[in-house]
């Protein structure tokens, strides 16, 4: 039986409630350097929902892990059935107001990096440059017997091939791009093989129960050295892949703000948290800062 992963917390009830004033992170970003770090709760505003926020997919869905997905054909032949059924709605999401916003900042100098945690490049689409893409990314492939790496519209393309006809209606679409289906659903999905050398692929993603390459997590903690804030967007902090760095921040007596509507592991190591929507708390700002969000239709 698969168990679900450890994730998470209870909060803290001595910890005062988050603010409705988006001047902190105003006053974070007119000091400039500052360093964004994104979760999923960036995103849900463009479709595509979080992990733990109200309606989160983890109330209903195990994320697969990476033990399982490298031990069982099942496993896999599970996974690839739901995330090729994910990728049509998956890859279909736009960027939002608060990617926008982000890339507006950075467009006018404020930022001294983007780190994100989500693997659906919607920063990359709204126009940041240079993310950190913590966790990887669902738009790339790679064999796990020879490392070739490839696009994930050319493994769309492979699927669709093998499997015509296979439409079933997903449930739910969930933040790492897998679609709710049961398994009659999945039935003898047909996974194909890595074209270089026959081997197992695998989304270049950081699956539960994987570590974070040790380079990029280093990147990360160099960046993080030489911000004068961290600013968190949507994120819980639950996993360890993103709460280092807060706690690294912290420890350096670099300010660390938070803008998540709910309360985050991170919340005790921050000088405040902004409980607003992500898409108002950044708009927001960027009108106090004077500084335009381009408007979706020309991103």
């Amino acid at each position: 039986m698969r168990m679900r992963p450890t994730l998470s917390w209870t909060p803290d009830a001595s910890l005062p409630p988050g603010t409705t004033d988006p001047g902190p992170v105003a006053d974070a970003l007119r000091t400039g350097g500052v360093l964004v770090l994104s979760g999923a709760g960036l995103s849900t505003e463009s479709g595509i929902p979080d992990y733990r926020g109200e309606g989160g997919s983890l109330s209903r869905h195990t994320p697969m892990t990476y033990q399982d997905f490298t031990a069982s054909t099942h496993s896999r032949r599970r996974y690839w059935a739901r995330s090729h059924l994910g990728w049509r709605t998956f890859g279909r999401a736009r960027p939002n107001a608060g990617h926008r916003a982000v890339a507006a900042f950075a467009r006018h100098g404020l930022l001294s990096g983007v780190i994100t945690q989500n693997v659906d490049g919607l920063h990359q689409a709204a126009g940041s440059d240079g993310v950190v893409e913590l966790h990887g990314s669902l738009d790339r492939v790679v064999c796990l017997s020879c490392g070739d790496f490839s696009p994930r519209r050319e493994l769309a393309r492979r699927l669709e091939e093998a499997n015509a006809g296979f439409a079933p209606v997903a449930a739910a679409i969930n933040p790492d791009g897998d679609a709710d289906l049961t398994d009659d659903q999945v039935g003898d999905f047909h996974v194909v093989p890595c074209t270089v050398c026959g081997g197992v692929l695998k989304p270049d993603v950081v699956f539960f129960g994987e570590a974070v390459p040790p380079q990029r997590v280093a990147h990360c903690r160099a960046l993080v050295g030489e911000a004068t804030s961290l600013l968190v967007l949507g994120s819980s902090l639950t996993v360890m892949s993103g709460l280092r760095f807060v706690r690294q921040a912290a420890r350096a007596g670099t300010p660390v703000v938070i803008v998540n509507r709910d309360p985050t592991r991170g919340d005790q190591h921050a000088v405040t948290r902004v409980a607003l929507p992500l898409g108002t708390a950044l708009t927001t700002v960027a009108g106090h800062l004077g500084i335009p969000v381009d408007d979706p239709a020309t991103v």
